[in-house]
């Protein structure tokens, strides 16, 4: 099992009045908030880097030909962007990722935005959307090509946390049991989602706010039409 099993399992009531579920720019239902982490801007970005997953790429025309490039001809694009889904009012303040081996069609990848609430230890806590895009096809509400996210987002939300632990940027993890009461439901794109309710809030240790180390440099692949998601 993971090593992070072992580690604290308490409850912050701090969070239970945080929006469990983000909005897309149409207003409805994105996919819903599942993970949690308290540190620094920089001690997250530390973290999340250690433990293998890269910042994604702003949305731009570049980037958009790049991925459908890599998803047509199967190149890797570890830090392929991602669509901005709104929390607070506002687009997702970071945004992370970790391939699947090289094909773009099949990645990990969590948003996260900084909440007005502060952890026990007066740090800031960011709350994040973490789920796996499992293939591309159409959306079964727009009819648009998109990534098609899998349905359990509590294997997503536990790998992540897994992975932060095994880079040891992690001290502690509470459970925010029935963070939402609601246990299944469709994301903007019409794809199903299903949760035990708890939102996992990760603890990073004070280490984890050192200076960030910058991600791998990647090749730019050849352009192929932009992408309408």
């Amino acid at each position: 099992m993971p090593g992070y099993w072992r580690l604290r399992v308490t409850r912050h009531p701090g969070l239970f009045d945080v929006p469990n579920v983000t909005r897309t720019a149409t207003g409805v239902d994105g996919d819903a908030l599942n993970v949690g982490l308290a540190g620094s801007r920089d001690g997250l970005l530390h973290a999340m880097i250690a433990a293998g997953w890269l910042p994604a790429d702003p949305i731009t025309l570049k980037s958009s030909l790049r991925i459908v490039a890599a998803s047509a001809l199967r190149r890797p694009y570890p830090q392929a962007p991602v669509s901005h889904l709104f929390l607070f009012g506002r687009r997702e303040d970071l945004a992370f990722e970790k391939p699947v081996g090289d094909d773009p069609r099949k990645r990990h990848h969590v948003r996260f935005w900084l909440t007005p609430r502060l952890a026990r230890d007066g740090r800031p806590i960011w709350v994040g959307a973490a789920t796996f895009d499992e293939r591309v096809g159409l959306s079964r509400d727009t009819g648009q090509v998109t990534h098609v996210t899998a349905p359990d987002i509590d294997a997503e939300r536990d790998t992540l946390l897994a992975d932060l632990d095994r880079a040891g940027t992690l001290a502690s993890i509470e459970t925010i049991r029935d963070f939402r009461q609601t246990r299944s439901g469709r994301n903007g794109g019409g794809d199903p989602w299903r949760t035990d309710g708890s939102l996992s809030l990760g603890m990073l240790k004070s280490t984890a706010d050192a200076p960030t180390a910058r991600p791998p440099v990647t090749a730019p692949a050849a352009p192929a039409p932009a992408p309408s998601r």
